[in-house]
């Protein structure tokens, strides 16, 4: 295979600058499209943030995870001493895990059965008389593959009213449940 001869590595340096605009313009046109407004790319997590999870962590393993089943109201004052908005004759059950609570509102009757699990960097709402099954997994964050820093995307979670969110079912970023409608996997 013969080589080019280049003047003074001009030819050479011109195709490695084209293959990268090239890369880059794939990467360009790989990136998700997104119809919600609301996706946005945090700086980062301050280290109140992280140290306010730390606390929740510490209080979620000896006082939420392990209080008896029947104590709702136990497990809802846990919730809004660290900033979630829960109304009254809410239902969040022990096994239940929830990322930050300072971004949980729930509306009278909402349901949070055991196992499942609320990952909420931003706001996720549950409607009046929303269920979140068992094993269910609602997910207000992701990443953005396309870019090579891999940043944190977040978008908000709403359930509507009477909404069921089946076992096991996943609800991503973003997603609006409508009232009354049913997510099964």
């Amino acid at each position: 295979m013969a080589r080019r001869r280049t003047v003074n590595g001009e030819r050479r340096t011109e195709d490695r600058r084209q293959k990268t605009e090239d890369r880059r313009q794939k990467t360009e046109d790989r990136r998700p499209q997104t119809r919600n407004s609301e996706l946005r790319t945090p700086m980062t997590y301050t280290f109140s943030n992280k140290f306010t999870r730390v606390l929740w962590l510490v209080v979620y393993v000896f006082l939420f995870r392990f209080s008896p089943r029947p104590w709702h109201w136990w497990r809802s004052f846990l919730l809004r001493c660290f900033g979630a908005r829960i109304d009254q004759g809410c239902h969040i059950y022990g096994a239940a895990r929830i990322w930050a609570p300072w971004n949980l509102v729930c509306y009278s009757g909402a349901c949070v059965a055991d196992q499942a699990e609320i990952y909420n960097p931003v706001k996720v709402t549950l409607g009046e008389g929303a269920v979140i099954s068992q094993g269910a997994f609602l997910c207000g964050a992701s990443h953005d593959y396309a870019d090579p820093a891999f940043p944190i995307v977040e978008a908000p979670i709403t359930v509507g009213k009477r909404a069921w969110i089946a076992a096991r079912a996943i609800v991503l970023m973003g997603v609006n449940v409508g009232e009354g409608s049913v997510r099964s996997r």
